[in-house]
């Protein structure tokens, strides 16, 4: 597979949805992950993340134009162990509670399906990093509709095992803009990855289209160590 240039697929797509990239500095001493979130509706537009423990939520920037918070309110980010969760939805949840039980990845979100959202029955993105003893790896998975009948429900996990330095994945929810939203295709796209969590946290942002960007979380966590550093940007300020 080709490797992208992630910027240039950010900059030439204005609504990709929601996003999460995961993958491994080039120097090799850090995991890294980012979660992106857009919108096009005034409920959707109105959110920041904040920081929740060791992970994030949504919450309303003003609660007063908050309507409906079943999909837009969530935890994208939760951290069990040595394992880091990162979703589009409330599964970040499912996923969290079904490996505490010793379920895999794959079998906590079983349970799971795409948004409820019709005509574009959202695609339920999601990824997971482990890492121990100096070592790591990461899978994401999506939960899909078969292209837009919402009577059967597609799954597929991508698992990176030892992966390499300076490449990562990226899944988004949507190809691009359209109405009904056209779900995300294919495997997850290849893409680079920068030592500087500060550069990378502007790639991403710079490039994301600047009407419908909402938030945007970055983690870079020491492979050795397990120590990390976060950057959260969000357009509400």
């Amino acid at each position: 597979m080709q490797k992208l240039d992630l910027a240039k697929d950010l900059r030439e797509n204005s609504y990709p949805g929601r996003g999460i990239v995961i993958g491994k500095t080039p120097d090799g001493s850090k995991a890294v992950t980012a979660y992106f979130i857009m919108g096009r509706s005034v409920n959707s537009r109105n959110r920041i993340f904040v920081e929740d423990g060791e992970g994030i939520r949504t919450q309303a920037f003003d609660p007063a134009k908050l309507t409906d918070p079943s999909l837009v309110i969530y935890a994208p980010v939760r951290v069990l162990g040595n394992k880091t969760i990162v979703t589009n939805g409330d599964q970040t949840d499912t996923i969290y509670e079904g490996m505490d039980r010793q379920l895999t990845f794959e079998q906590s979100l079983r349970s799971r399906e795409f948004e409820p959202d019709g005509p574009n029955f959202t695609p339920r993105i999601s990824g997971i990093m482990h890492i121990e003893n100096g070592g790591y790896n990461y899978a994401m998975s999506i939960l899909k509709s078969a292209d837009g009948d919402p009577a059967s429900c597609r799954r597929f996990t991508f698992a990176y095992e030892k992966p390499l330095a300076g490449e990562g994945h990226f899944i988004h929810t949507y190809m691009h803009d359209g109405n009904p939203l056209p779900s995300f295709e294919g495997e997850p796209k290849k893409v680079g990855i920068l030592d500087s969590i500060d550069e990378f946290t502007d790639l991403l942002w710079t490039n994301l289209n600047e009407d419908n960007k909402v938030s945007l979380f970055v983690r870079y966590i020491d492979i050795k160590t397990g120590n990390y550093e976060t950057r959260i940007v969000n357009k509400n300020r």
